[in-house]
């Protein structure tokens, strides 16, 4: 954001609103809380940006500190967030929990890639982890790869395919969001909608429990 058209007033929210108030801007962060990601990468996901207004959003949160431009193999260049950047994920997490309370739009349309999930499941995941699990679970959602490592009482969710996973977990978009809404009994989405192979003993049980209990936070009573 261009500094006349910060705020300038004494308060944090509006200093924070100076950073991450401009369109787009909180759901590039979003998207960047997957991973590190090219610039097609962000762009297949944020449908309808163009392609000049995400350069501009990206410099400027290159410039506020929020995140880094860095080269990667094969002459790739990857945006990342920053230790800074990372620091939004429970106010993305919060905007979410918030969001599903409000009716959407009409019309609407699914996200271009699912890198949108990473942060909310992952902050969510957070909440109900404790110091004894641990696992690295894949989970495949229509295709696309996603590894939740568990450990050291942390939940991390990026968007890549796991290395060496525990669990395998194979389900859908529109399942998981229904489930995850309060639309379909969990029961009914864990027995109906969701795919299990099982690499180290009891680690499936330690990741549906987990899971389970994060998607009943988008629950409509909670």
């Amino acid at each position: 954001m261009a500094g006349s058209r910060r705020y300038k007033l004494l308060c944090p929210i509006a200093r924070a609103l100076d950073r991450v108030g401009d369109r787009w801007t909180l759901l590039i962060l979003r998207d960047l809380h997957a991973g590190p990601a090219r610039f097609s990468d962000l762009q297949t996901g944020l449908s309808g940006i163009a392609s000049n207004l995400l350069t501009d959003r990206l410099q400027q949160l290159i410039d506020d500190g929020l995140a880094v431009k860095r080269d990667a193999e094969h002459g790739v260049t990857l945006y990342a967030l920053t230790d800074l950047g990372a620091r939004t994920r429970d106010v993305l997490f919060e905007l979410a929990m918030f969001g599903g309370r409000l009716q959407p739009d009409e019309e609407t349309r699914r996200p271009g890639n699912l890198r949108s999930i990473a942060v909310t499941l992952s902050a969510a995941c957070q909440r109900f982890v404790t110091p004894d699990l641990a696992f690295e679970a894949e989970l495949d959602i229509d295709g696309e790869l996603f590894t939740l490592s568990v450990r050291d009482a942390a939940a991390e969710m990026r968007y890549a395919p796991a290395k060496s996973p525990d669990v395998v977990m194979t389900t859908s978009y529109e399942p998981m969001v229904a489930a995850s809404e309060g639309e379909m009994p969990m029961d009914r989405f864990m027995k109906d909608h969701v795919q299990i192979v099982t690499h180290t003993p009891g680690k499936d049980v330690e990741l549906m429990t987990l899971l389970g209990a994060a998607m009943t936070l988008f629950a409509p009573e909670n």
